[in-house]
């Protein structure tokens, strides 16, 4: 026979419920270790040594070889990815010194584009390890340099034929000769158009901080300077003759000029202040200002009038030299329109899609 337990006394209940809560608070004490432990884990440690850091940072290797016979010329090592293409021409300058950034041009292909200063490193990047063709690209100017000096010369070249030096011309025949007043305004217009250009050259004009060969600034002088001289010779000359319509030809003459001048002038700070809307620069809009208002006919309204201003020139003196030099700009002035004219269709298509590049009847 099975004994029948004895029923519990109290105070044995109570030293059940005792140690119930004893268990209780061990094990909520437990739980409050663990969280606290698991608290300190995430937050990691309290004061890492230095010595367990470890960098992160990836660096890419540009090898630069000769673009004609593919030569390793040298390699820029540790070269960031936040890094351009202009601050691997400064290392490579410091490698090989003779050639400094404004000097060094850069493709990807031995026969592609030269790639701009402003590109990523990260960009162009599929390895760790980017080659790149180098080609000296000669004695570099900067562009201020180069339109100061352009436009300068014309200037001198022409006061100084204007004022009739003993080397340039007979002096006798200099005293004896009366000047044209077509003369007198002549000079003042070609000078206005030049000074015109250097003002707007360092207080208008937005130029990048690329270069240009200086070939191209002996070439561009040679042209404008030797134009001048030829064009000043002729209508400076004691024996010049007046235009065959006389005051009515030179009064409209000169007030085209005039008025392509000013819309030259205000289409070049137009252009210099264009609006941008969010990310996106927006293509000058005509304004109140009638001289703009070219813009809806034309994309290049400021080759349109440089035109208008050397054909209006030609008609107010009457030379075969100013018609000639007109017509190569007339050509010039169209080529460097199409150029722009194709770049203004891709970025800016729905404002300048039914628009010319340079004539507005020419479609």
């Amino acid at each position: 026979m099975h004994k029948r337990q004895k029923p519990r006394t109290p105070e044995h209940r109570r030293d059940l419920a005792a140690d119930g809560r004893a268990l209780s608070m061990s094990h909520n004490g437990s739980r409050s270790f663990f969280s606290l432990s698991q608290l300190v884990l995430s937050a990691g440690q309290i004061k890492p040594s230095p010595a367990l850091k470890h960098s992160k940072i990836t660096y890419f290797e540009v090898e630069i070889l000769d673009v004609q016979s593919k030569k390793q010329i040298c390699i820029v090592d540790k070269v960031l990815p936040a890094s351009t293409l202009l601050d691997v021409k400064h290392k490579f300058h410091k490698a090989c010194p003779q050639w400094y950034p404004s000097r060094v041009g850069l493709q990807l292909e031995r026969n592609g584009p030269f790639l701009k200063d402003s590109v990523s490193i990260q960009s162009l990047a599929v390895s760790s390890i980017i080659t790149l063709y180098f080609t000296d690209l000669g004695q570099q100017v900067g562009w201020t340099t180069f339109f100061l000096t352009e436009y300068t010369g014309p200037l001198l070249i022409y006061l100084l034929f204007y004022i009739r030096l003993s080397t340039i011309y007979d002096q006798a025949e200099s005293r004896k000769n009366f000047r044209h007043p077509v003369v007198h305004l002549a000079c003042f217009c070609h000078c206005l158009h030049y000074i015109r250009h250097l003002l707007e050259t360092l207080f208008v004009h937005k130029f990048s901080e690329g270069h240009t060969p200086l070939k191209n600034m002996i070439k561009g002088c040679a042209f404008y300077w030797g134009f001048t001289s030829w064009i000043a010779y002729y209508i400076n000359h004691p024996r010049y003759t007046p235009p065959s319509f006389g005051h009515k030809q030179v009064s409209y003459a000169a007030l085209a000029f005039l008025m392509c001048e000013a819309g030259n002038h205000f289409i070049n700070v137009a252009l210099a202040h264009q609006t941008n809307s969010g990310n996106k620069t927006c293509f000058p809009s005509p304004t109140y200002n009638p001289f703009t208002w070219l813009f809806l006919l034309v994309s290049c309204p400021n080759y349109t009038y440089e035109a208008g201003s050397w054909i209006s020139f030609t008609v107010m003196t009457q030379t075969l030299p100013a018609g000639i030099f007109a017509f190569l700009m007339v050509i010039q002035m169209s080529l460097w329109a199409q150029k722009k004219h194709k770049v203004y269709l891709k970025r800016f298509y729905p404002e300048v899609r039914r628009k010319a590049a340079i004539i507005p009847i020419i479609f």
